[in-house]
């Protein structure tokens, strides 16, 4: 069935047809529930990798891999599935991708070895990575023009939400039942995807002309680039960068393969990814704005839990519980931001946004173990309203200017943008912490002097009690509770560093905004070849 006929070779839906809202929405909604478990599953097993390591008997340096393995694949598929949406019709590409991710989440669930989890994890994230911008793509085509803001409200809510709920959900369920109902999860929503795309998924029809000279020497190139980079990038802080011979090594062959990758994808007729998109202003800032919200909102997501469990020693229901006010904040905010993005030039609220997670980080520069649920919920509210206003502006602007034929492509650009970008803000901000909380550390530990009257009546007072306590090396102990309280202070000065830093990128993404063109009426103005 289809909204109004299938368009022909992979084109949109012609937008003077009429609209069978019915068919568009049930076809439509079934595409988002598989895209909301699809970026749900990025950071569902955040909370629960403690209980699946026993499970599955890993060691420390192998669970890690449960979500580097489901991210580095995914990136691969990002960008090609704008080329498997032209060439096998966006259905068929969905529907494809939706199967293999159910397949692969119960078999993940039903792993017995480490191994076996991580190979099941990358083949559900390369399956899976397809479901992400053929709903995008979807949006911006299928949807008559005054209707496309509300298709992406929709998709900032489900890009915003799914990985804030995910580690709260991932550990209820794991509380509840166990680690593996983490997986076995997505059966049921799953299977409902597959109906409603079934049934109601027939946005247009495919090229079978694309099969003939597919570049694979471009997917290659593509897959090893990306996928390098996506290492070096996840796993490039632990592992002290390029100290490690097998950070350096990736390093290089991003390198090497990133601008062969380019020059083949303009050199050759039928490339896998069409970078002309890139000549559109809009398109090029939007994808700068979307490498930005990706790095605030995957960068927030990350800074605060890690805080409140290795500072403040919140419990896991209560971090769970401060970090439900940022996905109340865009929940709420969704519907306003999509009647703005209505009404003016889109990049009035993007601006407006970026300034607002801005401020929302720097209050946390000044965070201390001291906060309680008050305090943070100031810093996810304006974190939370800030990102909405200016991704649900970014996604108009990214997109108001391409030509209908381009959008497929461009989706799977600015998905992997946002994707890259949360990787690379990930691994500036763990950086940032281990190298701020050394300097911290020396610069605390060069003012206390062991003469000053103060540090001698704490280290008195440290013994004592020790001694009291009947430890055997009452003087050891306390020199030892010293150092953790000043690592501890060290450790809070490195988290409000790297809070200032994420409101210092947004201050600069609110002012890169304005090289942007304007869009008419603040709506998306049918594009050139539209009609």
């Amino acid at each position: 069935m289809s909204t109004a006929g299938a368009a022909p070779a992979g084109s949109p839906v012609r937008e003077e047809a009429k609209v069978d809202w019915f068919v568009l929405l049930l076809g439509f909604g079934g595409m988002v529930v598989g895209q909301f478990m699809a970026i749900l599953d990025i950071q569902i097993v955040a909370a629960s990798l403690p209980q699946i390591q026993a499970g599955v008997g890993a060691s420390n340096d192998e669970i890690s891999w449960v979500q580097t393995a489901y991210l580095i694949p995914e990136v691969v598929m990002i960008p090609l599935s704008g080329y498997l949406a032209r060439w096998w019709g966006t259905q068929r590409v969905f529907l494809a991708s939706a199967t293999g991710f159910i397949v692969m989440s119960v078999l993940a669930g039903m792993s017995t070895s480490i191994d076996m989890l991580i190979i099941c994890r990358a083949l559900q994230g390369f399956l899976g990575g397809a479901m992400i911008p053929t709903v995008f793509a979807v949006a911006f085509t299928a949807f008559p023009p005054q209707q496309r803001v509300t298709a992406s409200v929709i998709m900032g809510l489900i890009v915003t939400l799914a990985p804030t709920v995910g580690p709260t959900l991932g550990g209820h369920l794991t509380e509840m039942l166990s680690w593996r109902w983490l997986f076995f999860i997505n059966v049921i929503p799953g299977a409902l995807v597959l109906f409603l795309v079934s049934q109601y998924g027939k946005f247009d029809e495919g090229d079978p002309e694309l099969s003939k000279g597919f570049d694979w020497w471009g997917l290659g190139l593509m897959a090893a680039f990306l996928m390098s980079l996506q290492f070096v990038l996840e796993e490039g802080a632990k592992n002290d960068w390029f100290a490690d011979d097998m950070i350096l090594l990736l390093a290089v062959v991003a390198a090497i393969t990133g601008p062969a990758f380019i020059w083949r994808t303009l050199a050759y007729n039928n490339p896998i990814v069409e970078l002309r998109a890139f000549r559109d202003r809009n398109f090029t800032v939007g994808v700068i704005m979307t490498f930005v919200t990706g790095a605030a909102l995957f960068g927030g997501t990350f800074l605060l839990p890690l805080f409140l469990g290795r500072v403040g020693g919140f419990s896991a229901a209560e971090v769970g519980t401060i970090m439900v006010v940022s996905g109340l904040a865009m929940f709420l905010t969704a519907p306003i931001a999509g009647r703005i993005a209505r009404k003016v030039d889109p990049r009035i609220p993007m601006f407006v946004g970026f300034l607002l997670a801005a401020w929302g980080m720097w209050e946390a520069h000044a965070v201390t173990p001291e906060w309680g649920f008050w305090e943070f919920a100031s810093v996810q509210a304006f974190r939370g309203v800030g990102v909405m206003l200016a991704m649900i502006a970014s996604q108009n602007v990214t997109m108001s200017t391409l030509k209908p034929e381009m959008i497929k492509n461009a989706s799977g650009l600015v998905n992997l943008a946002r994707n890259v970008g949360g990787a690379f803000g990930l691994a500036m901000l763990n950086t940032m912490l281990t190298d701020r909380t050394a300097v911290h550390m020396g610069e605390l530990t060069s003012r206390i002097s062991t003469a000053s009257t103060q540090t001698s009546d704490m280290l008195a007072g440290l013994i004592a009690r020790f001694e009291e306590m009947g430890l055997a090396n009452p003087q050891g102990a306390a020199y030892a509770a010293m150092e953790r309280m000043i690592h501890l202070q060290a450790t809070n000065l490195a988290f409000g560093d790297a809070f200032a830093a994420l409101g210092f990128g947004c201050v600069v993404a609110a002012f890169v905004v304005l090289l942007a063109k304007p869009v008419r009426g603040g709506l998306l103005a049918p594009t050139e070849g539209a009609h």
